[in-house]
């Protein structure tokens, strides 16, 4: 971990532990005496190592004593490190509320206490949402290039929509195609009606998205569709938040060309935003040989034979089945939106906290669950070209307009934002750490250059 990019500041002088009726922390280890207070990154995660461990060993004193001491340093008005501090701190006491007795834990911080929420957003919120950084921007920016490229000679395209962002991806390739030279294609849009229980959330149903896309691609002069895959236990005029296996087997159990009416004459695109990591990693059966979700899904859009598959992703492992190399991973990643928010928001921002607490849902997650309730298991990118090779796929390569157009986009944001090639995947960086992967994919057997 490269601490020095997070930057110090002056150590904050903690309060008697009388003061707050607290465990004394005297007893604490002299490896966590040298962190009291001191705001640096690696004390900061060498306290949550220490937390994690003392949680896992069901040493509940030593837990108390290293949450206090993270209580009285982190502050979730302050700077980055604090700021990342006191969501792991939250979803520390999250995980210690369901694994210790509730008498056994003193805690009286009541903004401590409370579970992560995050509001619906307006259409127009969203896209200022998706606006502050190149987190969501660099994915729509790369797929969209790979995706024109793919279809230029198509007059139909079909695209199968897996993302977390309600479709905020799509004005600008509608855009695009309209001012294609040859005409534009018509072009169908198909999503799945239920969605992983995360952020970002709409305060508008998936309907009343679709009818703003049709309204817009009107205005291009583009024939449009819409098309919901509906599940048995999703109604089509909600949006229906399920726990992610029994929503991933409902979802799965529709992907057919025949249920998404594919048709031979269309451009088949399948596009995967920040979507893979909620389809479990793990054998779906008692036997270890029987294939995950996340095979199967993969295996099921390989047998639709789509002309491109786009998968943009988080760049960081976070699926290990050990709470301390997860809590590692996490916040030598996390600190990445924490750290970017830092250069253009003031710290009493509401944009800057309402985005900050969609990454603190995001940790409490990682840290407070374990088995079929920890939905997020993200891959790096480099695991994912493993998978995608395994599945029987090969990478398209971006051709250098699709660079060109990332720069572009990366120079609109902070310096510190930055790209790079790395095994056919295009990476932003920020501070030249990898944030965020895009990769294209085709079957086995034909290859394009994007």
């Amino acid at each position: 971990m490269k601490t020095e990019l997070r930057g110090t500041t002056k150590p904050v002088l903690l309060p008697s532990p009388n003061l707050f009726n607290t465990p004394q922390v005297g007893s604490l280890t002299g490896g966590l005496k040298g962190c009291l207070g001191s705001l640096d990154g690696a004390c900061i995660e060498k306290l949550l190592l220490h937390c994690a461990s003392a949680l896992e060993s069901n040493d509940v004193t030593l837990a108390q004593q290293v949450m206090w001491v993270l209580n009285n340093v982190a502050s979730s008005i302050g700077d980055p490190n604090q700021r990342l501090a006191s969501w792991f701190l939250r979803a520390l006491i999250s995980r210690a509320s369901m694994v210790c007795p509730p008498s056994t834990m003193n805690f009286h911080n009541p903004i401590q206490r409370t579970r992560t929420r995050t509001k619906s957003m307006s259409v127009t919120e969203l896209a200022d949402y998706v606006d502050l950084t190149p987190w969501h921007r660099f994915g729509y920016c790369a797929s969209n290039s790979a995706i024109l490229k793919a279809v230029q000679e198509h007059q139909k395209v079909h695209i199968i929509d897996f993302s977390i962002t309600h479709c905020m991806q799509w004005p600008t390739l509608i855009d695009i195609l309209a001012k294609r030279p040859q005409g534009p294609p018509s072009l169908r849009i198909t999503v799945p009606s239920c969605r992983p229980p995360v952020p970002p959330f709409l305060n508008v149903s998936t309907q009343e998205v679709g009818a703003r896309l049709a309204n817009f691609a009107k205005s291009r002069n583009i024939p449009f569709d819409f098309q919901v895959i509906n599940t048995s236990s999703c109604g089509p005029a909600s949006d229906h938040v399920l726990s992610v296996d029994f929503y991933s087997e409902l979802l799965l159990s529709q992907l057919s060309s025949s249920f998404l009416n594919i048709s031979d004459d269309e451009a088949l695109v399948i596009n995967c935003q920040n979507w893979l990591r909620y389809l479990s990693d793990e054998p779906a059966g008692e036997n270890t040989q029987d294939i995950s979700l996340r095979e199967r899904f993969l295996k099921i859009i390989r047998s639709l034979h789509p002309c491109i598959f786009v998968v943009v992703d988080e760049d960081a492992d976070l699926a290990s089945p050990s709470l301390s190399s997860r809590i590692t991973a996490c916040f030598n990643y996390l600190w990445i939106p924490f750290d970017a928010l830092e250069t253009f928001l003031p710290k009493d921002s509401c944009q800057r906290t309402e985005y900050e607490a969609d990454i603190g849902h995001k940790i409490e997650n990682i840290i407070s669950f374990e088995g079929l309730n920890r939905i997020e298991r993200l891959e790096t990118g480099v695991q994912l070209v493993q998978r995608m090779n395994k599945a029987k796929f090969v990478s398209a390569t971006f051709c250098e307009e699709t660079l060109k157009e990332v720069k572009f986009l990366l120079d609109e944001h902070a310096s510190g934002w930055g790209m790079k090639r790395e095994d056919d995947m295009l990476v932003i960086t920020w501070k030249g750490h990898n944030s965020v992967f895009a990769a294209a994919w085709v079957p086995n057997g034909s290859t394009c250059g994007l």
